[in-house]
């Protein structure tokens, strides 16, 4: 069976040998790829599971952590964060090609457009965006102690590590000088916060990393791809989602083609009614917001670097990448503007 990063062949023998409970693999097929892991529905002779693995070519150090997804699901898999059911990792590289996990198939939606939301009414549209800063606000609620996440990361200085770790990414994936990034790099550094709280964060937080119910009552019924999360500022999560949404009249955010267009149908809340409720449901003060936006901007504009990186280098899987690197400009100059208002 040709399917791209996948030996099928090892993988069969990998799983009869490891996972022999969860029936015989008969086929699997790509669902996800291309801009960060690729993620793939396997059917066996009983049930359907989802196996993850990095992408092909170009990985940075530290991105696409399998083993980290990993111990994250297993550990918040008893708290009320809702995640997909963990069934089993493997180190052993010479199966597929990369570290990988197995984990249960979740029966929900991944809403990314508009035409996923298009048979929402607005007060569907409405509770789906509640449910999202409501999960949100459980992440950070989690004891990450209790559930074993202890030595998951290092609190103290994580936006510090942040903004340094970000900027080594930059510096490999670059493919052009931009005197904005180096800018905005300072002026991210002179604002970084004293203090900050501490709480599990899982990193690229936003709609289209969540599988959810639709009808009739919207809710979130998993939370995926958990590769960047950590021990950190709360905020940052936040921060990031709203990074991501786009509001009805912002023709910009409508310019990056990452995680935008959805929230603008009837009914979702705005981003301020976004992180107003995160506040409310998780009594989190918010005042310094704008900091955590231009901080979460500059961390998409070097996620997309390293997307256009991979397509020039032609390791990108699916299609929609020729022209993700005119975002760039765009997002460093967005931060900007957060950090002037």
């Amino acid at each position: 069976m040709n399917v791209p990063g996948i030996d099928w062949t090892r993988l069969t023998g990998w799983m009869s040998a490891h996972v022999p409970d969860v029936g015989e693999p008969l086929e699997i097929s790509l669902i996800s790829g291309g801009r960060s892991n690729l993620t793939y529905v396997l059917r066996t002779g009983d049930r359907r599971l989802v196996l993850r693995r990095p992408p092909l070519g170009h990985v940075l150090p530290t991105a696409h952590d399998m083993r980290r997804e990993w111990r994250v699901i297993s550990a918040l898999a008893a708290t009320p964060v809702p995640v997909p059911e963990p069934v089993a990792f493997c180190g052993d590289e010479d199966v597929v090609g990369a570290p990988f996990y197995l984990m249960g198939h979740v029966d929900g939606a991944a809403v990314r457009t508009q035409q996923d939301a298009a048979g929402l009414s607005p007060e569907q549209t409405r509770r789906l965006s509640e449910r999202l800063a409501e999960v949100l606000a459980a992440i950070h609620a989690v004891d990450y102690r209790e559930v074993g996440l202890g030595d998951f990361g290092r609190p103290e200085g994580y936006m510090t590590r942040q903004l340094e770790r970000w900027g080594q990414q930059w510096q490999r994936s670059k493919t052009a000088e931009l005197p904005e990034h180096d800018s905005l790099a300072a002026r991210l550094r002179e604002r970084l916060p004293a203090h900050s709280a501490s709480t599990l964060v899982h990193g690229d937080y936003r709609l289209d990393n969540t599988l959810a119910r639709l009808s009739p009552d919207p809710d979130i019924l998993a939370v995926v791809d958990w590769e960047m999360s950590t021990l950190g500022d709360p905020l940052a999560d936040l921060g990031l989602t709203l990074t991501y949404w786009q509001d009805p009249d912002d023709e910009e955010r409508a310019s990056v083609p990452v995680a935008a267009g959805v929230t603008v149908a009837p009914g979702f809340l705005t981003a301020r009614e976004f992180a107003a409720h995160y506040a409310k449901v998780s009594g989190t003060d918010i005042s310094d917001l704008d900091f955590y936006v231009a901080f979460g901007t500059y961390k998409l504009a070097v996620i997309v670097e390293g997307i256009h990186a991979r397509f020039i280098q032609g390791k990108t899987v699916g299609e929609g990448f020729e022209h993700i690197g005119a975002a760039v400009p765009t997002l460093l100059h967005r931060a900007h503007r957060l950090l002037d208002g």
